[in-house]
């Protein structure tokens, strides 16, 4: 299977003046952990963004994701926000209910202030898929993809 085919393409484009604001939900944390480090080592190390200007922030659960941001935007400017949740489907409607409410949320934040808020939320349906998809388990990090959207999406919002 060709792994290139998901996630944005491959871009050497650089951010060193962007600033970017990445908060997390800290449930589920052994996924979160790597998809965290995944967008903060391709901002840096791919895109030149200085770590200096990478804010991480956390909140409890993905649910907490949206009045996270917009309280921790209401401080400081950024170019880019990178929201990160993992969302484990269960037996009941909860992870309907939640995954919705937080993609709308995040959404409307990025309409609302025009800052860009990238979906680093994972919707899954068991342990093993979170795991694989933020690059356990021989799996692919998905936050690499998150931070490389973040740079592009900042450098849009910075240069209107």
């Amino acid at each position: 299977m060709f792994e290139g085919i998901k996630g944005p393409n491959p871009s050497d484009i650089q951010g060193p003046d962007l600033r970017v604001l990445v908060v997390h939900a800290r449930w589920n944390l052994q996924a979160i952990e790597p998809l965290v480090k995944g967008a903060v080592d391709k901002m840096i190390n791919h895109h030149a963004v200085k770590p200096e200007n990478i804010d991480i922030r956390s909140v409890p659960g993905s649910w907490e994701l949206p009045v996270g941001i917009r309280s921790f935007m209401a401080s400081n400017r950024y170019d880019a926000v990178i929201g990160i949740g993992v969302l484990i489907k269960g037996s009941t409607m909860h992870f309907e209910y939640i995954s919705e409410a937080v993609v709308h949320g995040l959404m409307r934040i990025g309409l609302d202030t025009g800052v860009p808020v990238i979906l680093g939320l994972l919707t899954v349906l068991n342990e093993e898929q979170a795991l694989h998809r933020a690059g356990l388990n021989g799996g692919h990090n998905h936050g690499d993809d998150w931070g490389s959207a973040a740079v592009e999406m900042g450098l849009k919002s910075l240069n209107n």
